[in-house]
């Protein structure tokens, strides 16, 4: 029996989502070979779910506009939004973030995964320094000094100096890798759906902090809204299990009828909330990525802008190298990545467990305490906007490609 046929590439990058796709794309547009792996289908074959979104920052969509794929999103079910609004059920605690007091026409964009994806995976396919491979994914790994082997689950070789690991909370990757992680759960399940309010959206994010989790309306066009219900996962189970009306009844009334009724609801979908922090971003010619690396409570809608990040940070460092003519898998190069990226999301995670406790809590004096919080945070212009160049992405140490 003959050896399987060995190809080369200068980088490998495990996973077509989001994450993935764009690092792919930032490291091809820049001359390196890269193959793309993912052990599913295309994102225009797949019947991705239209009710995933992600709300984008400035940061993320200034990474989108270099790689020229963010006029080509499906704005049909996307929308900018200019204003954001947060209020807490057991206190009179209320903050707000307005673009045009920050000179912004926006301050950020409610996107659909789909649409995202789609955009990325035609760039790619335009693009003659990516080959992109789907229904393939690998199933073991070996390094040398000089290059990574992965072996496919057909049997394939391809080999290559560094090996990218983007696949998601379950990576193949890391495990391949043998890289470990701290995990727990929030203990609370995330509810997704479309739905259509009363009144209309106003180009607004809201967000209510209640006793049993955050209710998030985050804006879409035609007055359609993308909500996202995280509640313990017992009364999670309950608010699934009511009727379209019943739902709808109680998910306006949970929103402290802000945008009226609801006339209307898509399907819903359910997502455990699981914390998650790997060891070590990198191995053995390996580095790991967005959710890869972490995963966090969606409360403020970060998940999709860090991994965004670490694409960038990770080409911005890969490219640094090539251009100095280092070896790009050598753990000297992959350490700067790691020390950049991993204080960054560590802050991150440990920012939204802080809020994740204090905002879980119906004790009356902490409830009495984040109510003074959320007022003396909205009536001190400079932590204020502090708080809002975060949100938006531009702040701390951002790669180059996100800046404005």
């Amino acid at each position: 029996m003959s050896e399987p046929q060995l190809t080369d590439f200068d980088v490998l990058v495990n996973g077509a989502g989001l994450v993935g796709s764009c690092c792919a794309l930032l490291l091809a547009r820049s001359g390196i070979h890269v193959a793309i792996l993912d052990k599913g289908p295309p994102a225009e074959e797949a019947n991705l779910d239209p009710i995933r979104v992600s709300a984008l920052n400035h940061a993320s969509q200034n990474i989108l506009e270099h790689l020229c794929v963010w006029r080509d999103l499906a704005w049909d079910k996307s929308t900018a939004f200019e204003r954001i609004e947060v209020w807490d059920a057991l206190s009179h605690g209320t903050i707000s973030f307005d673009a045009a007091t920050a000179g912004l026409s926006h301050l950020g964009h409610i996107v659909a995964n789909n649409s995202l994806c789609t955009a990325l995976h035609q760039a790619l396919g335009h693009c003659a320094e990516a080959v992109v491979r789907f229904g393939e994914h690998p199933v073991d790994v070996e390094s040398s000094d000089s290059c990574i082997t992965v072996t496919l689950a057909g049997g394939e070789k391809l080999r290559a100096g560094l090996l990218i690991g983007a696949d998601g909370a379950h990576s193949k990757v890391r495990q391949l890798a043998g890289i470990a992680h701290d995990q727990s759960s929030y203990n609370h399940t995330a509810i997704v759906a479309t739905v259509t309010p009363e009144k209309p959206h106003g180009a607004c994010a809201r967000q209510r902090f209640l006793p049993t989790g955050p209710l998030a309306f985050l804006p879409l066009a035609e007055n359609q809204c993308s909500i996202v219900w995280s509640a313990r996962t017992t009364e999670a189970e309950r608010v699934l299990s009511l009727n379209d009306s019943a739902f709808a009844t109680e998910l306006a009334q949970a929103f402290d009828q802000r945008l009226g009724k609801i006339k209307a609801v898509s399907e819903r979908k359910a997502f455990a909330l699981t914390r998650r922090h790997v060891s070590a971003y990198i191995g053995e010619r390996i580095a790991l990525i967005g959710d890869a690396a972490h995963t966090v409570h969606p409360l403020a809608g970060l998940g999709a802008n860090q991994g965004l990040a670490d694409a960038a940070a990770l080409a911005e460092v890969t490219n640094d190298a090539l251009s100095k003519n280092r070896d790009i898998g050598t753990r000297s190069v992959l350490r700067r990545y790691e020390r950049w990226r991993r204080g960054e999301n560590a802050l991150v995670l440990q920012v939204m467990d802080g809020f994740h406790a204090l905002f879980g809590s119906e004790d009356l004096a902490i409830s009495r305490l984040r109510g003074m919080g959320l007022k003396l945070t909205d009536q001190t212009p400079v932590l204020k906007n502090a708080l809002m160049q975060h949100a938006i992405g531009l702040a701390g140490d951002i790669p180059r490609l996100a800046r404005p």
